[in-house]
């Protein structure tokens, strides 16, 4: 049976935790949201991605849980490019941009077209989510579909500009450093130089406990497990 979307927020506000809320302000969270751990929104993923109007509707509610289910629960092929455009535009924190949207858009038709608009943005929001795009498209494709020249610009860029860029900008940056080098077999000995080049890199990371991680001890540790270029089936999380 399908739910409706009155149903589907009555849930998340059933699911949803002060303590949980408190965590995801810290994070960037704000009012609307209920504080619902992503786990939970997972047990209403098999229901609501039946219906993909109303996983729109769950992300035009403004509200924080509702639009992570829809990020969760949308099917990226179907979502338009003004659709993409429309939800970069109101992902007013970085759990947004850099995951829901970024994840959706790295999975549709118009991954790469975006990125590469997004990732010029002066928009702090739209900019990170353009890197982490990018990125977790890297992460999903086949090495042979991938185009390894304009990769490597972008590494050089983040090589020239990354301390200089704007806070969330330079963690996805560095992020993208990381897929790049333990993604793509071809392009370790690259990134590895970029990563001990640009060091440690300062992200305020707001009242977290969260912590950057530094690039080139993070592909050493994919190498040394044996997962250098092993790809995801998928980025959505």
């Amino acid at each position: 049976m399908n739910l409706t979307i009155n149903e589907v927020m009555s849930k998340l506000e059933e699911m949803g935790t002060e303590q949980t809320k408190r965590t995801f302000v810290r994070h960037g969270a704000k009012e609307p949201l209920f504080g619902v751990k992503v786990g939970d929104l997972k047990k209403l993923v098999k229901n609501v991605k039946k219906d993909q109007s109303l996983v729109r509707a769950l992300y035009q509610t403004g509200n924080y849980d509702a639009m992570y289910l829809a990020g969760l629960t949308v099917d990226p092929k179907s979502l338009t490019k003004e659709e993409l455009q429309g939800w970069v535009s109101v992902a007013y924190c970085y759990a947004l941009a850099e995951y829901t949207v970024a994840s959706v858009a790295a999975e549709s038709p118009h991954a790469l077209e975006l990125a590469r608009e997004w990732i010029r943005s002066s928009d702090e929001m739209v900019a990170t989510c353009g890197w982490s795009t990018y990125g977790n498209y890297i992460s999903v494709t086949p090495d042979d579909l991938l185009d390894i020249t304009e990769i490597r610009e972008l590494l050089q860029q983040i090589q020239t500009t990354i301390h200089q860029e704007q806070n969330r900008v330079r963690y996805t940056m560095n992020m993208f450093v990381i897929i790049a080098g333990s993604s793509v077999a071809e392009l370790l000995g690259e990134a590895t130089e970029i990563a001990a080049s640009i060091g440690k890199i300062q992200v305020h990371m707001g009242q977290t406990a969260c912590k950057v991680p530094l690039a080139v001890d993070y592909i050493a540790k994919v190498e040394q497990a044996g997962k250098l270029g092993v790809k995801k089936k998928t980025c959505i999380c």
